[in-house]
């Protein structure tokens, strides 16, 4: 059925044009929740209402909140695939997430609603109608939430939208809570014990939990997250498998929307390589980057002395400092100034930690500092600490 729809309604837009394709996946995606949860939600809510259950009708609201998040996906979808401009230089991919956010916002609200007027229920009880009609129904919705959720994964995989990953996930609970409604029904009718309004604040709570969970999923991308191990390790490659390329370090990642993707790294060079071939293979490594893995990259170079046979036997005596301290530290830009007529030898290097560091970067900078100079008190030690965060397992 998916692979259907996609024949059917996406185009066959130009690869290069990324923004493009990734707003008609999100159109398709939000027009089939919008049928789907609407239909959901007038044939439970028109069963819910005769039948007199506020299980049933707690669970079309659900519908059609996921109605309602489907409509602001659409939106967000258009939105995003803007063009950059003035204003907005990096473009308006967050737009997406945005989106998401206000649509998490939105199941919150109708959660907590939906709680007040289940716990009431549950302190006035009213008799409800039994009904296979009733049953049926049911079952239709779990099939079809069955199918949402497979579809809005494999869309959202396609087009790696974390939106759409967060809604096949809302689509799994929906699935879980009109199986705890119909359970209910059934308990209900066979053991003579009204557990509607049970079963309503059951259908809530998975609405806020839902809810909770895709506020802090929406969030997170727009605070900012750790590149993942498979773009580090595919970038790494890339940058590494030049000869003139000697180490890589301090690269950053900054995402504004899965198709605005931008990144800077420092590149390590041989001092005594012609700077403009150099310059050159840095230019074919960004356009290699962007061209195949749609990053926009900015290479730093740090050139390094590899004859200073006095340099190289300092950064080992340096490295063996750090690795007594702990084996989280990574020493790179290792460079000495060696200077004359008695005046101080400047040992300048950087180092990476995690953050949550055993030490903090001041008494880190203190005890290197200390030890560096225990080999000669001439040296001047000019150390930078740079922090490295944690790589996400995501694809």
């Amino acid at each position: 059925m998916t692979n259907l729809l996609v024949r059917l309604f996406v185009k066959d837009y130009q690869q290069t044009d990324h923004y493009k394709v990734r707003e008609t996946y999100g159109k398709l995606a939000g027009i089939a929740g919008i049928a789907t949860n609407f239909a959901l939600f007038v044939m439970k809510l028109t069963v819910g209402l005769i039948f007199n259950s506020i299980a049933i009708i707690a669970d079309a609201i659900n519908n059609l909140s996921d109605s309602a998040s489907s409509i602001v996906t659409v939106v967000g979808f258009k939105l995003s695939g803007k063009p950059a401009d003035e204003k907005h230089p990096y473009g308006h991919a967050r737009i997406e997430y945005i989106a998401g956010l206000m649509v998490s916002f939105i199941i919150l609200v109708l959660g907590l609603q939906l709680a007040k007027s289940s716990f009431d229920k549950i302190l006035a009880p009213e008799e409800m109608t039994f009904s296979y009609i009733t049953l049926g129904i049911l079952m239709i919705s779990i099939i079809l939430k069955v199918w949402q959720c497979l579809f809005y994964r494999k869309i959202g995989k396609i087009i790696a939208s974390s939106t759409l990953k967060a809604t096949s996930t809302d689509s799994f609970n929906d699935v879980i809570a009109t199986t705890v409604v119909l359970i209910g029904s059934v308990i209900s009718e066979f053991a003579g014990f009204n557990l509607d309004g049970y079963m309503g604040i059951a259908v809530a709570i998975f609405i806020i939990v839902s809810g909770i969970r895709l506020v802090v999923e929406t969030a997170n991308p727009l605070l900012g997250l750790p590149p993942t191990k498979k773009m580090v390790q595919e970038l790494e490659q890339r940058i590494t498998n030049r000869c003139e390329i000697l180490g890589m370090h301090d690269l950053q990642v900054h995402s504004y929307g899965a198709s605005a993707c931008f990144a800077t790294v420092h590149c390590e060079v041989s001092a005594e390589e012609d700077i403009l071939q150099i310059h050159d293979v840095i230019d074919d490594i960004e356009r290699e980057v962007f061209k195949e893995m749609n990053i926009n990259l900015v290479v730093h170079m740090d050139p390094v002395i590899t004859t200073d046979e006095r340099a190289n036997a300092l950064q080992q005596q340096v490295q063996g400092i750090l690795a007594k301290l702990s084996d989280q530290i990574a020493i790179h830009d290792f460079r000495v100034i060696w200077n004359v007529e008695d005046k101080a030898d400047r040992v300048i290097f950087d180092i990476s930690v995690p953050f949550n560091f055993l030490y903090s970067d001041k008494e880190l900078e203190e005890i290197i500092t200390g030890r560096i100079k225990q080999l000669n008190d001439r040296y001047d030690v000019i150390l930078v600490i740079d922090h490295e965060g944690t790589l996400t397992d995501d694809e």
